[in-house]
């Protein structure tokens, strides 16, 4: 049974939490506006929770993009006419209401998309991609998909062993300039993605040897089926996402 954040977490099929994301991910793309990107980001919470997902570690690592976000204020502050200023500069506003609005918007939109990203890290990838192909979905683009997923951590941590490797031969990343600094990061970007895809071939090459795709069709010994508990979830995430919509679209 999966687990999450050391807990045991309650069994739900792929499929239900697979509609769910779709639903919550929708909303944040749709919304606009701060109070209704706030509401999606309460159900998201709220969602998490009840799949007892990490959500809040995974939202803690936008911390490190927090000045990305503050760059963002300012900059839809001078491009964008709108708002009331609050800080000028020669007759130019570098910081509006209206730019603060547009990052804020951007910032919860990340972080419903993570904290709803999340939920899909409660199920192993094996269920996944079984839920995906029970779906009438290729089995080629279900694999693929739990593979992308599966490679996004693999380059996390690549990442963080790099880094690791530079701090103990005496760099200190935060106390050298900025402009020196992502010069190192691009030095360090080519062979951070040439062994992800040395991985990658290996990948490739394992799976060909196990005669991935050897037949047209392909059977599994387990099978996947949607309980009541299931279609109650995936029925209350479609409602609650049509309400939430119509509440701030028409009213």
């Amino acid at each position: 049974m999966p687990m999450s954040g050391g807990k045991e977490a309650v069994y739900f099929d792929p499929r239900a939490k697979l509609v769910t994301v779709m639903c919550l991910s929708s909303l944040a793309v749709i919304m606009q506006r701060i109070l209704p990107l706030a509401s999606v980001l309460l159900l998201a919470g709220l969602t998490s929770l009840y799949f007892r997902s990490d959500a809040i570690r995974a939202i803690s690592r936008l911390r490190a993009f927090l000045w990305i976000f503050v760059a963002m204020a300012f900059v839809q502050s001078i491009f964008t006419a709108g708002g009331e200023p609050l800080l000028t500069a020669g007759g130019v506003t570098l910081l509006s209401t209206f730019g603060l609005e547009r990052a804020g918007s951007i910032v919860l939109r990340f972080v419903v998309i993570i904290a709803s990203a999340s939920i899909m890290a409660t199920s192993s990838p094996r269920d996944i991609i079984q839920g995906l192909h029970q779906w009438r979905v290729p089995y080629e683009l279900a694999f693929m998909v739990a593979v992308a997923i599966r490679f996004l951590p693999l380059l996390r941590e690549e990442a963080r062993d790099v880094l690791t490797a530079i701090q103990l031969r005496g760099l200190e990343l935060d106390k050298i300039p900025l402009r020196r600094r992502l010069q190192i990061y691009s030095y360090l970007l080519t062979p951070m993605i040439a062994s992800v895809l040395g991985k990658a071939r290996e990948l490739a090459v394992a799976v060909e040897m196990r005669g991935f795709r050897a037949y047209d069709r392909r059977t599994s010994y387990r099978t996947l089926r949607m309980t009541g508990r299931d279609w109650l979830v995936t029925a209350g995430a479609v409602v609650m996402s049509v309400a939430l919509f119509c509440a701030f679209t028409y009213l």
